[in-house]
């Protein structure tokens, strides 16, 4: 960075922008995937179980803990340790983790992670995504976006904070994330593509001028998800979202739901999405595909390899 050149302010950001400079990590979604999955909350449990070097895990840890997704707690051991216990913004977090779950089930790796236990029901929950009015399973095609009056897409574009930490060679994680899919969300950046194409950008020029991406990052992550069939790539120059990428929009909605509600952003900045079939503002819900409940972060649990 320069010196005419300035980090924007997090105030500066939507809230959507927001989300993805503090989650459009493979860390921190590694991170988290881990408190919520195996409870590790301790800086020894997360090296161990990560084999992240101490120092990217101090900051990401320091920045969880700013941001009010962690918070420290002081418990005795012989002497004063500390542990980081998910705050209820954290808490928050848990169905958007499950949506990138059971995408990679359904588009990545199918068969081949846990099971999603809905204990009401007993089943597999198999969870889709619901409109919490009609309870009606929806998906992109099936709502109306209105972006605020200063709701431009510049506000989307997160701020450099790490170097990308995808490793497209490293062995697949059976109760994480597959490296194919960290291609998405792990890579703030990658995420961003996608959350434009959501939003209708369409073209190279569109998608550079927007976000303000180098073209030579911007090149790198097309390829990358027209090879991931993501994106097809069309001969009138403009790139489209495959049905494996508009089912993305399945993680997208909890994003964007969960930006809105917990953190703070400039008015006017938010995006407004209607479900189409009933006409409510959309509050996207995870259905249990066996009974076709809601699902409840209480009342669902991972069964994992023994």
């Amino acid at each position: 960075m320069n010196g005419t050149e300035r980090e924007p302010a997090r105030t500066e950001l939507s809230a959507i922008g927001q989300a993805l400079a503090i989650l459009g990590d493979r860390w921190v979604l590694l991170i988290l995937q881990r408190a919520f999955l195996l409870r590790i909350r301790t800086f020894a449990g997360w090296h161990d179980a990560l084999g992240i070097s101490e120092s990217v895990l101090a900051a990401r840890l320091r920045e969880l803990v700013d941001h009010g997704i962690f918070e420290l707690s002081a418990y005795r051991n012989g002497r004063t340790r500390y542990e980081y216990r998910l705050t209820d913004r954290g808490l928050q977090l848990w169905a958007l983790l499950v949506a990138i779950q059971a995408w990679e089930r359904d588009w990545v790796a199918p068969g081949r992670l846990p099971p999603l236990l809905h204990e009401q029901c007993g089943q597999d929950a198999k969870p889709y995504l619901g409109c919490g009015s009609c309870l009606e399973p929806m998906s992109a095609r099936d709502t109306r976006t209105e972006p605020g009056p200063l709701a431009t897409f510049s506000r989307i574009g997160p701020p450099r904070r790490h170097r990308r930490t995808v490793r497209s060679d490293a062995p697949p994680d059976l109760i994480g994330y597959c490296p194919a899919s960290m291609e998405i969300l792990g890579d703030r950046w990658s995420t961003s593509v996608l959350a434009g194409a959501f939003l209708g950008i369409r073209r190279f020029v569109d998608f550079q001028s927007g976000l303000g991406i180098a073209p030579s990052v911007l090149t790198d992550r097309l390829r990358r998800f027209v090879e991931l069939c993501v994106f097809d790539a069309r001969p009138d120059g403009s790139y489209r979202l495959t049905d494996k990428g508009l089912a993305f929009f399945e993680v997208f909605a909890f994003l964007v739901d969960w930006a809105q509600r917990e953190l703070p952003a400039p008015e006017g900045s938010a995006l407004s999405i209607t479900h189409a079939l009933c006409g409510a503002a959309f509050q996207p819900v995870l259905l249990c595909r066996a009974c076709g409940r809601p699902l409840q972060r209480r009342e669902v649990r991972f069964v994992l390899p023994e």
